[in-house]
């Protein structure tokens, strides 16, 4: 979502807004992704908790943002696909690293996600987190305000050595033990920067620490590893390539794939192609 809006000529610093602001540059995104071949599509409200929209002056339109987000998402995917409430990190630390209570960040969080079920999503995904707390904090609100909709979370690693960790210093291990006791409906990864082997690594990481049949097992890779070219930020990896990690990655056993990062509706498209044949 984020690179394909600044594809459309949208601000680097902050997109959320475009909800209520441009709704139509958004909705084009979606759109684009559902013709590639997406049953699901995630809500523009990657950084519209209250926390973060304060730093824009907007923490008083948390509830317009998600729910405008939630709504042009639903219009776009109609009755045939999924939409997801896009839930990320607030961007803060909690106390004493930080500034922010525990109470706060729920509240934050909890206010969010009434947004989004308002606006007629389906489910929530968490995403991108780097810190425990936070993301257990992100998933007790959102289970406790999202009713029987399912919640989804992920957490973005980076290679240590021949394992992974998050940028917060947190392992596969801990992730995977603190959301099956959080009993969330799925968990995975997405984001990091990493090399499209590196995930499968991570993916098959992930596979032999889940004994349960329980959890869905999601992934969400970058397209490769970001190269600097100028001013810009360009990821080199090609769809079909893209496409076979993702196919590795299914093999090992998860069985809900998409991307994150530099993912365009070219690379979503081969996806589906070669996922779908199989």
């Amino acid at each position: 979502m984020g690179t394909q809006l600044i594809a459309a000529g949208a601000e680097v610093a902050y997109n959320d807004r475009l909800n209520i602001e441009s709704p139509d540059i958004v909705k084009n995104v979606h759109k684009a992704y559902i013709e590639a071949g997406s049953d699901i599509i995630i809500t523009n409200t990657f950084g519209a908790n209250g926390i973060a929209l304060g730093r824009h002056n907007l923490s008083e339109r948390v509830s317009q943002i998600n729910t405008a987000g939630a709504q042009i998402a639903r219009q776009v995917a109609g009755d045939d696909k999924y939409v997801l409430g896009n839930i990320g990190p607030c961007g803060d630390f909690l106390q004493p690293v930080g500034t922010l209570t525990p109470q706060q960040l729920q509240k934050s969080f909890t206010e969010q996600t009434v947004a989004l079920v308002q606006g007629g999503i389906d489910g929530l995904i968490i995403e991108t987190m780097t810190a425990l707390e936070e993301l257990e904090i992100a998933v007790k609100a959102a289970q406790s305000a999202a009713g029987d909709l399912p919640v989804f979370a992920s957490m973005a690693f980076d290679c240590a050595g021949d394992n992974f960790k998050t940028m917060m210093g947190v392992s596969v291990e801990l992730m995977v033990k603190k959301l099956l006791e959080l009993e969330v409906d799925g968990l995975g990864f997405n984001c990091g920067r990493m090399t499209l082997d590196d995930y499968v690594r991570l993916a098959e990481k992930i596979v032999s620490l889940v004994d349960s049949n329980n959890v869905i097992l999601f992934a969400e890779p970058n397209a490769g590893l970001p190269e600097i070219v100028g001013a810009e930020t360009v990821y080199k990896v090609e769809p079909d390539e893209f496409a076979s990690a993702l196919l590795k990655i299914r093999d090992v056993g998860f069985r809900v794939l998409g991307g994150c990062c530099g993912t365009t509706p070219a690379h979503i498209k081969a996806a589906a192609k070669l996922l779908k044949s199989v």
